[in-house]
C-alpha cells in the first residue's frame, strides 16, 4: 500500500506496535530503565547548562585579561568533565540495552504470530506483504532502536528547552521572540515541502532494497539448478533489474534530500550569525560582557535545537515513518483471520475426525476459479490406502493441499485425523538446519529416542553409511547440498517410520528413488500400519493401496479398485 504523510494515523500505527511491550510482563524492567534514562538526561542537561555558563565565564575572563578568573573556570570545567563523562557513557549503554530487550520481546511476539495458523505459508499469496523475513529481522530492530532514539531526543529537547530558555530570557528577550518565530517557520516549511515525498520515497526504498536482497538469496539457494540450466545471463538480468529499481529510487531520494539538506544547513548555520547580530549593539555598547554574548549564543543554539527537532531530524524521521508503515501492515496481516483466496467461490470446510473422509469436495484454482475436481466424495479407511493418478495439472497436488488444510478454494467438507496422526511429504524434501539427529526427529525434537534406535532407522531406509560419512548423529551440515535428492527423500521417509502416523500423504515423495528402493520403503511403511495416500505414476506401488483415484483435470474423477487397475 502507498505510504502516507506523517499524521495521526501514523501515530496510531506506531502506538499499536509499541504499547504492548510497555504493558507486558517485562513492563517494570522497561519502565525502570526508561526512568533511569530520564534521570541521566536530566544530568546531561544540567551539565550542558553548566558547561555553557563556564564557556561564557572563561571567555569573559580572557577578554578582561583576568588570569585567576580564567584558570578557576578551567579547573571547574575539568571537575564537571570528570562527572559528566560517565553520565553520557551510561546513558548510551542503557538506551541500547533497553532497545535490545524491547527488540527481543517484540521479535518473539511477531515470530509467535508468524508461525500461528500457518501465516508464514498464507502470506506467500499476499502480494501486499513483501519480504516478511526482512520485516522481522530488520524492521523490528529499526523500530525499537529508532523509537528509543527519538523518544530520548524528545525528552532531552524538552529538558533542554526548559533549562536554556531561562538562561536566554535573562540575557535577551528579543532572542526568545525571534527564536519562537524561526522555529515555527522552519518546522512548518519542512513538513509542507518535504513531508510526503520523502516518506513515500523512503517507503519504496525499503521495499526495493528488500527485493534486491531476496533475489540474491534466491540465487544462492538455487545455485545448482541455475548452473545446470546455464541460466547465469537470465539471473543476472533479473538481479540487475531489481538493483536498477533500488538505484533509481535512491537517486530520486537523494535529489529530494539535497534540497532538504540545503534548507537544513541554511537554517542551522544562520544560528551562528543571528544571535550575535541581534545582541551586537548591547555588547558593543558595553551593556553585556563578551562572555555573556557567547553564553547567549550557546543558549540560543540549544533552545533552537530543542524546538526544531523535526527540522533537524526530518530525514531520519521519514525513514522511520516508512518502517512503521511496513511493520504495521505486516502486523495487521498477522492478526487478520485466515480466509479463502476466492471468497466468492466459498471455502472448503475442515473438521477433525477418526478417519480421512472427503464429502462433496470441489476444488477451484485461486484467481481464475477453474474447476479441478467437482463433488469428490471418498473415504480412506485405516489400512486401505489410496493412490491418486492423473495428468500433470489435473489437481493431484492441489487435492493433497486441501487434505492438509492448505487449500481453501472451493466447497465441501474434509474430515481428517488430528495433526499428530497424519504426516505430509512433498516431492521436494525439506532439510532443516541442524544435525543428522534433528533431521530424523523433525518436527518433534523433544522425543527421547536412543541412538541405537536412530541407527536402526537409518539402516531401514538404506542410509546406514551417513553416520560414518559425516561423523555421527550430531554432525551438522547443509544437508540439502551434501545429500542427493534420493538420499534426502529416504531421510524424510525415515521420519515417517519414526513418527508412525495413522496416515502418510506422499506427493511423489519417492520420485528420485530407483524402483527397488521405492518398493522396499513402501513395504516398510505398510508394515508400520500407516495408511498411505500417494501421488505416483509407478504402477509397482498399486499393491500398497486399496483404491485408485483417477483425476481427469476437467473436474471429472473416478474411484476404482487398485486390484487389476491399469492406466
Amino acid at each position: 500500500m502507498p505510504a502516507k504523510a506523517i499524521d495521526r494515523h501514523l501515530w496510531q500505527r506506531f502506538w499499536a506496535i509499541a504499547s504492548p511491550y510497555w504493558r507486558s510482563e517485562e513492563k517494570w524492567k522497561a519502565w525502570g530503565l526508561l526512568a533511569l534514562l530520564v534521570v541521566l538526561l536530566l544530568g546531561q542537561t544540567r551539565f550542558a547548562v553548566l558547561f555553557n555558563e563556564q564557556t561564557g565565564e572563561f571567555t569573559s575572563a580572557l577578554a578582561a585579561r583576568d588570569a585567576a578568573r580564567f584558570w578557576d573556570s578551567i579547573k571547574y570545567c575539568l571537575v564537571l568533565l570528570l562527572v559528566a563523562v560517565p553520565i553520557y557513557a551510561f546513558y548510551y549503554y542503557l538506551r541500547d540495552r533497553l532497545g535490545l530487550l524491547w527488540r527481543g520481546w517484540l521479535t518473539d511476539r511477531f515470530l509467535e504470530r508468524y508461525f500461528a495458523q500457518r501465516h508464514y505459508y498464507e502470506l506467500n499469496a499476499d502480494i501486499g506483504i513483501d519480504n516478511p523475513d526482512q520485516r522481522i529481522a530488520e524492521d523490528i530492530n529499526t523500530f525499537t532502536s529508532r523509537s528509543l532514539y527519538f523518544l530520548c531526543i524528545l525528552i532531552g529537547s524538552i529538558l533542554q528547552l526548559l533549562a536554556f530558555s531561562a538562561v536566554l530570557w535573562l540575557v535577551s528577550r528579543e532572542l526568545v521572540y525571534f527564536l519562537i518565530f524561526y522555529a515555527i517557520f522552519g518546522t512548518v516549511f519542512t513538513l509542507a515541502v518535504f513531508g510526503k515525498p520523502l516518506l513515500t520515497l523512503n517507503f519504496m526504498q525499503l521495499r526495493r532494497e528488500a527485493d534486491f536482497r531476496f533475489g540474491l538469496v534466491r540465487i544462492r539457494e538455487n545455485a545448482e539448478s541455475i548452473a545446470f540450466y546455464r541460466g547465469e545471463a537470465q539471473e543476472t538480468r533479473q538481479v540487475r533489474k531489481r538493483f536498477a529499481a533500488a538505484f533509481d529510487n535512491f537517486n530520486r531520494l537523494i535529489r529530494r534530500q539535497l534540497f532538504l539538506n540545503l534548507f537544513q544547513y541554511t537554517f542551522s548555520l544562520l544560528t551562528i550569525i543571528l544571535p550575535s547580530a541581534i545582541i551586537a549593539s548591547r555588547v558593543l555598547s558595553g551593556e553585556l560582557e563578551v562572555g555573556r554574548a557567547v553564553q547567549a549564543a550557546g543558549a540560543f543554539a540549544a533552545v533552537l535545537s530543542a524546538i526544531s527537532v523535526i527540522v533537524e531530524n526530518f530525514e531520519s524521521l521519514s525513514r522511520f515513518a516508512a518502517g512503521i508503515e511496513r511493520l504495521s501492515t505486516f502486523s495487521r496481516s498477522l492478526d487478520a483471520p485466515l480466509k479463502s483466496p476466492v471468497l466468492d467461490s466459498g471455502m472448503i470446510e475442515s473438521v477433525e475426525g477418526p478417519r480421512l473422509v472427503l464429502e462433496q469436495v470441489t476444488l477451484l484454482t485461486p484467481g481464475s476459479g477453474r474447476i479441478l475436481v467437482r463433488d469428490l466424495s471418498a473415504a480412506i479407511e485405516p489400512g486401505e490406502g489410496l493412490m491418486i493418478v492423473g495428468e500433470s495439472g489435473s489437481g493431484k497436488s492441489s487435492l493433497l493441499r486441501a487434505v492438509a488444510g492448505l487449500w481453501y478454494c472451493g466447497s465441501g467438507r474434509i474430515i481428517r485425523p488430528a495433526s499428530e496422526s497424519i504426516l505430509f511429504l512433498p516431492q521436494r524434501p525439506y532439510m532443516i538446519l541442524g544435525s543428522l539427529r534433528s533431521q530424523l526427529l523433525y518436527p518433534n525434537q523433544d522425543r527421547p529416542i536412543r541412538d541405537a534406535e536412530l541407527l536402526h532407522l537409518l539402516e531401514r531406509v538404506n542410509l546406514a553409511d551417513l553416520v560414518e560419512r559425516f561423523g555421527g548423529l550430531d554432525a551438522e551440515r547443509d544437508w540439502e547440498k551434501v545429500l542427493s535428492i534420493g538420499e534426502q527423500q529416504r531421510l524424510v521417509l525415515a521420519r515417517v517410520l519414526m513418527t508412525r502416523p495413522s496416515y502418510a500423504v506422499l506427493d511423489e515423495a519417492t520420485s528420485a528413488l530407483d524402483l527397488a528402493n521405492e518398493e522396499r520403503l513402501y513395504g516398510e511403511l505398510a508394515n508400520a500400519a500407516t495408511t498411505l495416500i500417494s501421488v505416483s505414476h509407478h504402477t509397482t506401488l498399486l499393491k500398497f493401496h486399496k483404491q485408485v483415484l483417477v483425476l481427469a483435470g476437467n473436474g471429472e474423477w473416478q474411484l476404482r479398485s487398485a486390484t487389476g487397475y491399469t492406466s
